[in-house]
């Protein structure tokens, strides 16, 4: 096969896999892979999967920050995972109406829920190059001024590409030598239509997280509204379905082993093109570290909830997503021994100093950027025990008045020159996260996790305390029992007062962020310095890698960063270790062998009766004589790609992405193709539970599924 791929991360001389499923790649770039996609498959033009305004691209739209999710109907109908719209399920939920363990599901437009304020997605319409705009003439600018050079420009960018409805981001690729102008259609007003319980949605809970074999439904249903002018639009009564220019079409043939596959998503964030400093930082320090401490807090939230059943529904979602971050890291550490990945990067490396130095042009171009990039970054991990604390250890409280502090600072600056999250564009989303802070805090959890950070805080070099923050230390309990801050129209009330009305504020969690601010900006300002030192010669380094690359004839994709992409592979088990093997597919019976009737493995009784008397309706299949729940493909995905609708080689739905093997957690900084599996939630399945288990015929007959 022609060599068209490369992972740069270890070896751009690599030759290609059999099947090259490696590569998160821009849908720009998928033309220039063409017949390497027809080759593996792909029944649809290329060209068609590089257009943001045809089908099926434009059915795919970015779920919040973190998750993805697709259109399945003409009347904004949304399929997303149950994980991405668990905070909505959350939120609608309390302790005598626990939706989290009943389920939900609308018959009609007007039972729909609202999701928290804040909640948004994201359709992308434009891509534009901006690379110029964003470097032209900043070649001898560094540090501080290169940052605050950046940021104007990219806020200018922004200004004058955003129009009512729309949200527009400056994006950098390949550490800052490409910047694109995103822009997409922000719809606000999101509802929760149709969730199956807990026990179908986390079945397995965090026991089968990351692991094989699954037999989870993870997915979930939205659906879009906007203005009754078709306008994006604030939640409101009035306001109508969203009309998508697109939607998704369920698959016309079941999917089987060895099909080819394709998602298109946003994914979260890679590291394939990290330097081995970075490398080592990780998996010596900051992964070790954050394991043991996300682990304390589990205990922690676990143990003050324990008699307290509304405070264990608050924090439900904090718990699902931490218990993930923990798994994950002890995947990154197991993974990254597996592979040997520090010797694999101190190779590369080797093998791009030796190629720069062959050439005298390469080497004045590239050497002495990527040696000041190497201490910088060993500079930027000196802080990484205090960065660590004041990046994750601040009280939920603290955290919310030191941003509503921050806001009245900001609102004396004219809009252009405010701080990005605090501008006029960003105040939808900023009222949506401290209105809906109480529906996620409870106070005794909130104060026992703030007193475990602060233990840590206090074990730092005390040249890294805050003299604020040290003298408060020993009166954590009176700031809980004195503040107002709790009440979220007390909180509500203090967006646009000015810094004066904060400064002369008895509340003891507003007077700790005046007190903090200006410790807080310094820290702020040695990040931008840092950013700024880095950003030239991150690029510098990259431009390099793909030099490299294109000399040898291959084609790069930049690492995730939370905008479109496309990745493509097959249904395929795999051989984990000698005497174990995965299948592709699992199924009922695999669900029935599971059976505990305790939690994580509790299905709902209908669910096991309608087993037991092989009630498969339409979605039998007979290759595995059941109806098939998850499945296993060597598609490349990371965290954000969640919710990511599945595809087949005609474009056509066939399930979603929702998770990945134990032995893949490592991909994010290496993708090895003989072990590396996502996993997804077959739609046969879906669908089988929503018509005999929870009876969402409407949704399948607006889908034309029945």
């Amino acid at each position: 096969m022609k060599k068209l791929i490369t992972a740069l991360a270890l070896s751009a001389a690599v030759a290609s896999p059999a099947f090259a499923a490696e590569g998160m790649w821009r849908p720009g770039q998928l033309p220039k892979i063409s017949e390497l996609l027809k080759t593996e498959g792909l029944e649809i033009q290329a060209e068609s999967l590089a257009s943001l305004t045809e089908y099926p691209l434009n059915a795919v739209v970015q779920l919040g920050r973190y998750c993805t999710a697709s259109f399945v109907s003409p009347k904004g109908l949304l399929v997303t995972n149950h994980h991405c719209a668990y905070g909505g399920i959350q939120y609608n939920s309390n302790e005598k109406n626990n939706l989290i363990s009943t389920g939900f599901l609308a018959k009609r437009l007007k039972q729909e829920l609202p999701m928290p304020p804040g909640t948004s997605i994201f359709v992308t319409e434009q891509i534009d190059d901006v690379t110029q705009a964003m470097v032209g003439g900043l070649e001898q600018v560094s540090g501080l001024e290169r940052y605050e050079a950046l940021k104007n420009r990219e806020k200018a960018l922004i200004a004058e590409c955003e129009t009512e409805g729309y949200r527009c981001t400056v994006n950098s690729f390949f550490g800052g030598a490409e910047y694109l102008l995103i822009k997409t259609l922000e719809i606000r007003d999101i509802r929760l239509v149709h969730a199956p319980s807990d026990t179908v949605g986390k079945y397995g809970g965090d026991i089968d997280n990351w692991m094989w074999p699954r037999h989870t439904g993870d997915y979930s249903y939205l659906r879009a509204y906007v203005g009754k002018d078709g306008k994006p639009a604030d939640f409101s009564k009035k306001n109508v379905p969203y009309q998508p220019k697109s939607y998704l079409k369920t698959a016309s043939k079941p999917l089987q082993a060895e099909d080819y596959v394709m998602v298109a998503g946003y994914p979260g964030r890679t590291n394939r093109y990290r330097r081995l400093v970075e490398v080592e930082h990780s998996f010596g320090w900051s992964y070790p570290t954050m394991h043991k401490h996300y682990s304390d807090v589990l205990d922690i939230i676990a143990s003050v909830t324990k008699e307290n059943p509304d405070a264990a529904i608050k924090y439900a979602s904090t718990v699902a997503s931490t218990n993930n971050r923990v798994k994950n890291y002890l995947g990154q550490m197991e993974g990254a021994e597996k592979v040997g990945l520090v010797e694999l990067r101190k190779q590369s490396e080797a093998e791009l100093n030796q190629w720069i130095a062959a050439d005298s042009d390469r080497t004045a171009k590239y050497a002495a950027a990527i040696g000041q990039l190497d201490q910088l970054l060993k500079e930027e991990n000196a802080t990484a025990a205090r960065d660590l604390y004041y990046g994750r250890g601040k009280s939920a409280l603290l955290s919310a008045a030191s941003k509503l502090y921050r806001l009245a600072k900001e609102n004396e600056k004219p809009d252009a020159e405010r701080e990005s999250g605090y501008q006029k564009r960003d105040m939808g989303g900023f009222k949506g996260g401290i209105a809906q802070l109480d529906r996620r805090f409870d106070a005794e959890v909130d104060k026992a996790l703030w007193k475990y950070w602060l233990g840590y805080y206090s074990q730092l070099p005390v040249e890294q305390h805050a003299p604020a923050l040290d003298a408060i230390i020993d009166d954590i309990d009176s700031l809980y029992t004195n503040t107002k801050l709790t009440d979220s129209d007390t909180r509500m009330a203090w967006i646009g007062k000015t810094p004066a009305d904060f400064e002369a504020s008895s509340d003891p969690f507003i007077k700790l962020a005046v007190a903090l601010y200006d410790y807080d900006m310094q820290l702020e300002k040695e990040a931008k310095t840092q950013s700024g030192e880095l950003q030239p010669l991150r690029a510098a380094y990259m431009a390099a890698l793909i030099a490299k690359a294109e000399s040898e004839g291959s084609v790069v994709y930049p690492d995730a960063n939370s905008t479109l992409r496309v990745t493509y592979g097959k249904v395929t088990g795999a051989e984990v270790k000698d005497g174990l093997a995965y299948t592709p597919f699992t199924s009922l019976r695999g669900l029935q062998q599971k059976e505990t009737g305790e939690w994580p493995f509790n299905s709902p009784q209908k669910l096991l009766k309608t087993i037991e008397a092989a009630d498969y309706g339409d979605y039998y299949e007979k290759s595995i004589d059941s109806v098939p729940v998850n499945y296993l493909t060597t598609l490349d995905t990371t965290g954000g790609n969640s919710g990511s609708a599945t595809l087949n080689s005609r474009g056509e739905l066939v399930g979603l992405i929702f998770d990945g093997t134990f032995e893949s957690v490592n991909s994010d900084w290496y993708f090895d193709e003989t072990t590396t599996r996502s996993i997804h939630v077959d739609n046969r399945y879906m669908f089988w539970v929503m018509e005999k288990i929870d009876g969402a015929i409407n949704l399948l007959k607006e889908m034309g599924v029945k």
